[in-house]
């Protein structure tokens, strides 16, 4: 069944309580002041059963000036708004501060409503309606339908009720495929139960035992019971009014303006951008860096605007923008928001969110503001493919991908596979899919070859670069596991090669020259000659007396002809072999040896047995108990 919500907006006193009283029979007013002033203060709400057999939900809006801020929380998740205006007192500020408030939010549908007629004439009533319509002419309201009402003696309220129900029927469905999403707009504690939250479900469904996420604390909790308009239920749809029971959720830890969310389906944020109309009754241009107050949701905060394409932005003008706000806030791309300027506080301006979590833009970048352009157009595929390819060298997981697009399920697994399809996307998986855009892919790929490339040229004997080397000096921004997977990839397309921690191109072979096989020969003797008592590296190399020497020796150490057990000492492979030969047999006889008994059957010094046997342990030939060494259990 489709869920609507249904709101009033109008200036104060003009009649919005009464005539959801006598629409629902329901008093929305529920505080003490509101009911000895006879005005809203706070947002009120109330169950509302149509003719056609659906239930919606009504939000109520205080219209007092002082109360724009309890206004503006409540206005974001409604269908559809009955927009009152008083026949005695006909448009005044706040209807009009209302119905901009209203367009900027991007409202779509309404019915106008004429309240208190049993107070005028036919006459005044006409000039007033006639007003009106001048009034919100040019707006969402310009083809609304009008009606004139008394709450007092119920004339035209059955009227009014049919044209509602009917309008209902048109209004969007919202997509169920979102994640959960709930700006809250009221929390309180119920002894014996703990913390509720209220507010309009504006996306996804959300159910018993649901893990969920507050932001922008981040404070994870689960969800305890579920009411929709105090009836418990096992499950709540976007467009109906929840209350939600938490667990794991002290009343200290969310106010109004936090969002309820699934876990890990958005994050906060303290930078937007976003596209910004200044309305003609601004009374200012809105300069570069002036402070704000920034509302989406049901949160407001302070922040700055930065202008990315203007100077500055006259009254009735658009431009792009970045708001750097005081605290963060949880929206997403294509959220609606108002701005009003610190002070005084007026409405001034309001439009769309293009960026959720951007950069620092600098002003006045071609690139940019042709960037933001075209996420203002909108195209699902081209977001996706920009978000890769903002994404850059770190590529982007699933998870980011959402929270940064906000695509349902489906339709983003649709674009991936259509730009897979396209050749425009790389997929790297890990516990999740890691995206790249073909382009930056290709430009990894080809800096990886040419670093090796040179790397070779540079050190032709050795057979590889040290992984790590190559992904902290030249892919910083891919993580270990990601340049892992990256060099797996272009080992699977047969242009590189892995051997423990090394990769090299795979048309690159360790070969010497005559004069660099002479060399070779010349140090392996010197560590042949003396097998278990061998020289100290730096001293061949250097009785070698040949530039190329230290190269030579490293080559060995890789190909494995000599085995280094430290940065001065190094033992040739043979010595290793009868070395082990040795030990096995002792341990064989007498089923154990000390340092002591190893460096007599080498004919040695400590100063070599000793890292041979600390060698062998880490080989797990030998482990040692107390001062002497015993077969291990796990062989080498």
């Amino acid at each position: 069944m489709k869920h609507v919500i249904i709101g009033t907006a109008g200036h104060v006193d003009h009649g919005k309580t009464a005539l959801i009283k006598a629409l629902t029979g329901r008093d929305t007013d529920r505080l003490r002041e509101e009911k000895e002033r006879g005005i809203s203060i706070e947002l009120g709400f109330a169950p509302f059963d149509l003719p056609g057999g659906r239930r919606a939900g009504v939000v109520d809006v205080p219209g007092h000036e002082r109360f724009i801020h309890h206004m503006l929380a409540g206005v974001g998740g409604m269908d559809l708004v009955l927009f009152v205006v008083a026949a005695d007192e006909g448009v005044m500020p706040q209807t009009r501060e209302h119905l901009d408030i209203l367009n900027l939010l991007g409202v779509k549908k309404g019915i106008v409503v004429l309240t208190k007629k049993d107070l005028v004439d036919a006459e005044w009533l006409e000039l007033v309606e006639e007003e009106v319509r001048e009034t919100v002419g040019g707006t969402f309201l310009a083809e609304a339908p009008f009606f004139a009402v008394s709450s007092v003696t119920g004339e035209g309220i059955p009227e009014l009720l049919a044209a509602i129900d009917a309008m209902t029927q048109e209004v969007e469905e919202r997509d169920p495929r979102v994640s959960f999403r709930l700006p809250i707009d009221r929390v309180f504690t119920i002894t014996g139960f703990g913390t509720v939250v209220t507010g309009t479900l504006v996306a996804g469904t959300i159910r018993l035992g649901d893990k969920c996420e507050l932001l922008p604390g981040e404070k994870e909790g689960r969800v305890r019971q579920l009411h929709v308009h105090g009836t418990p239920v096992q499950e709540a749809y976007a467009g109906q009014r929840v209350a939600v029971n938490l667990t794991g959720v002290a009343l200290e830890d969310v106010s109004r303006g936090d969002v309820l969310v699934a876990p890990g389906s958005l994050k906060a944020t303290t930078m937007v951008d976003c596209r910004l109309y200044l309305l003609p009754s601004a009374p200012r241009p809105l300069s570069h860096r002036a402070r704000v107050r920034f509302h989406t949701g049901t949160a407001e905060v302070i922040g700055r605007a930065y202008l990315l394409d203007k100077e500055e932005l006259e009254p009735g003008d658009r431009g792009l923008v970045q708001f750097r706000l005081e605290a963060p806030v949880a929206v997403r791309r294509g959220d609606r928001y108002v701005i009003r300027f610190y002070s005084p506080m007026v409405t001034i301006g309001g439009g769309e969110v293009l960026e959720s979590h951007p950069p620092r833009r600098r002003r006045f970048q071609e690139a940019v503001i042709r960037e933001l352009e075209l996420k203002e157009k909108g195209d699902p595929l081209q977001l996706v493919e920009q978000g890769l390819w903002e994404a850059g060298e770190r590529g982007i997981g699933l998870g980011e991908l959402t929270t940064k697009l906000g695509l349902p399920a489906g339709e983003r697994e649709d674009l991936l596979t259509r730009l897979g399809e396209e050749g425009k996307l790389v997929t790297i998986t890990l516990d999740q899919p890691h995206y790249f855009h073909r382009d930056v892919w290709a430009a990894l790929r080809e800096r990886a070859l040419e670093v090796l490339k040179d790397f070779h040229r540079q050190y032709p004997l050795r057979w590889g670069m040290a992984k790590e080397e190559l992904r902290t000096r030249h892919f910083p921004s891919l993580a270990p596991r990601l340049f892992q997977e990256f060099l797996l990839a272009l080992t699977g397309e047969g242009v590189l090669a892995l051997e423990r921690e090394k990769v090299k191109l795979a048309s690159h072979r360790v070969s010497f020259t005559p004069r660099q096989e002479a060399l070779r020969q010349e140090l392996e003797a010197l560590f042949l000659a003396q097998l278990f008592s061998p020289p100290d590296p730096a001293e061949a190399i250097s009785r070698l007396g040949a530039a190329e020497a230290e190269e030579i020796y490293l080559a060995l150490v890789e190909a494995g002809t000599l085995v280094r057990l430290a940065d001065d000492l190094a033992f040739h492979r043979r010595a290793v072999e009868e070395a082990k030969e040795k030990l096995l047999a002792h341990l064989q006889a007498e089923g154990s040896i000390t340092v002591s008994q190893f460096r007599d059957l080498l004919q040695t010094s400590r100063r070599y047995a000793l890292p041979l046997l600390e060698y062998f342990d880490a080989q797990r030939l030998t482990r040692r108990v107390g001062d002497k060494r015993v077969r291990a259990k796990k062989q080498a």
